[in-house]
């Protein structure tokens, strides 16, 4: 656990580093264009589909005249905007998501490879096309989680914690194998998944629950309507920081764990590649092992 509460405060810590602000915006102006383009080209059309789906229920057009006769008649035409958002929501984290792995994560593990493991050897376990298979695989499974779970959702207390669960186990998946892409081997990379699994895990649903925070947003009704300019790019931005934030904690958490698990590597390894130090070396003198390793 000492290890999770560090990585977490030295993510936070790098979130107000410059390049990390800077390379939040990336992904949301992609995201921007993309919910204004889909906006324009489909908008209207979604809204008259849901709501014509929604007439097409007896209990809420039995809902509909009720509110017409204690005068909230006007809110009619908000809820299949509404409806249309909150189900646009999960696709917007979706896409966020893998927009800032593609183009983000890499850059923040280099950022702290380069600031605390500068000396630590990158053997390059992960391609960049194992990589983008891996998140595919990963987004499909959380995609067909998302559609089976949705009529769960009408139950309050799961719809706070279905998708944070969902969210979180992609958030772990994606971000976990990449954090390890570069400086580790694939057996390195497959033992350490494996020995840390339960705090990976549990740093994917804690950031998938702070996935879920900008949701707020949404809530806010007829008011959001009329404010989707000016709420749509913060919520996504919002959301890109999270996931930021969420690279950064995999990183540090991820290459802290290799970093350990080097120091103590077996002297037959070693004997293979006499450059390197010996364990024993390893555990006087760690540093000289893998680098200075200097706080942000």
């Amino acid at each position: 656990m000492t290890l999770l509460f560090d990585s977490f405060w030295r993510a936070v810590a790098y979130c107000v580093h410059p390049r990390v602000i800077a390379l939040s915006f990336l992904p949301l102006i992609l995201m921007v264009v993309l919910s204004f383009g889909l906006g324009y080209f489909f908008w209207e059309g979604a809204v008259a589909s849901v709501g014509a789906w929604m007439a097409s229920f007896e209990l809420v057009e039995t809902l509909m005249a009720w509110m017409e006769q204690i005068g909230l008649g006007a809110l009619r035409g908000v809820f299949a905007p509404l409806l249309v958002l909150v189900l646009a929501t999960p696709v917007i984290v979706l896409l966020c998501l893998l927009l800032v792995a593609m183009f983000m994560t890499p850059a923040m593990v280099d950022l702290v490879g380069q600031r605390r493991f500068a000396g630590l050897e990158r053997k390059h376990g992960g391609s960049l096309v194992i990589s983008v298979l891996w998140s595919l695989g990963s987004t499909l499974l959380a995609v067909v989680a998302l559609v089976i779970s949705m009529p769960l959702w009408l139950v309050p207390p799961l719809v706070l914690i279905l998708p944070p669960l969902i969210w979180g186990w992609l958030t772990y998946r994606v971000f976990a194998f990449d954090a390890l892409a570069a400086h580790a081997s694939s057996d390195e990379r497959t033992a350490i998944l494996k020995e840390h699994r339960g705090s990976l895990l549990l740093m994917g649903v804690l950031s998938g629950y702070l996935g879920a925070a900008p949701s707020l947003l949404w809530a806010s009704g007829a008011m959001f309507i009329a404010m989707a300019p000016l709420l749509v790019p913060l919520a996504i931005w919002i959301y890109t920081l999270v996931f930021a934030f969420a690279s950064l904690w995999f990183a540090h958490y991820a290459l802290t764990a290799l970093q350990r698990m080097r120091a103590v590597v077996p002297v037959e390894v070693l004997d293979a590649d006499p450059a390197r130090l010996r364990p024993a070396d390893a555990v006087q003198d760690p540093q000289r092992l893998n680098g200075p390793e200097s706080t942000p």
